[in-house]
């Protein structure tokens, strides 16, 4: 056992199964919850490293679970679309979700996701070592101690990957970075990425950080090739 623990929120027993007994394989502790009332008294209940969450379940839905999950807990939430339908995809992200897999999905895919999204948590975790780390850019603040951002010395309500893409983006100021770069470097895997993940993260961030997200100072786009931060 690795002591991480993952909870699945899935409806379809015999894909719950399938992905336990791949989980479990991989050192993980792995507990089930088969609708979406159960799934968000569990989740809420207990710590978890990752939840993998299906949308459509049974008395209350994945997007309400990620919406509830999200107001007290960064947890890593990785959501399940049954098809190939980018507003459920969207909308997760939206909500707070860190990534999505469509259904079918390979085990070595779901696996690489799982690893990437809860090694980037603890990198974080790790990087808040060692004493105050604050960073100032302007009137934003980054305070590694605490996890939080803060503009004009109010703190940000973010995800735990919207943190990290800002972080990454405003500590190589002017540096600036195509959709797979940031991919692979903050959501920590290349292959199975999309890159639609980072243009909703950016739209997310830009709402929370900018005074004008239609008009941004801090998150800049380079037409053509991605995305940069510089100092307004």
């Amino acid at each position: 056992m690795n002591g991480k623990r993952i909870l699945i929120i899935e409806d379809e027993v015999s894909i719950s199964d399938i992905v336990k007994f791949n989980l479990v394989k991989e050192g993980y502790e792995v507990e089930t919850a088969y609708d979406g009332e159960e799934g968000l008294k569990k989740a809420l209940g207990a710590d978890f490293d990752l939840i993998l969450l299906d949308i459509m379940l049974p008395h209350v839905d994945g997007f309400q679970v990620c919406r509830k999950v999200r107001e007290t807990s960064n947890v890593p939430i990785i959501m399940v679309t049954a098809k190939e339908e980018e507003v459920d995809k969207v909308l997760g992200l939206e909500l707070g979700a860190d990534d999505y897999l469509t259904k079918p999905f390979g085990m070595r895919e779901l696996i690489a996701r799982v690893k990437a999204n809860i090694r980037r948590t603890e990198f974080l975790s790790d990087s808040g070592d060692g004493g105050t780390k604050v960073s100032n850019y302007g009137n934003i603040t980054i305070d590694m101690t605490k996890y939080e951002i803060r503009k004009n010395d109010k703190p940000l309500e973010l995800t735990l990957r919207e943190f990290e893409l800002l972080k990454y983006l405003a500590e190589q100021e002017n540096q600036v970075f195509s959709r797979e770069q940031l991919l692979e470097e903050v959501w920590g895997y290349e292959y199975y990425g999309d890159i639609r993940t980072v243009d909703v993260t950016i739209r997310r961030l830009r709402e929370k950080v900018e005074d004008d997200p239609s008009e941004p100072k801090y998150i800049r786009t380079k037409r053509g090739i991605g995305y940069y931060f510089r100092r307004p």
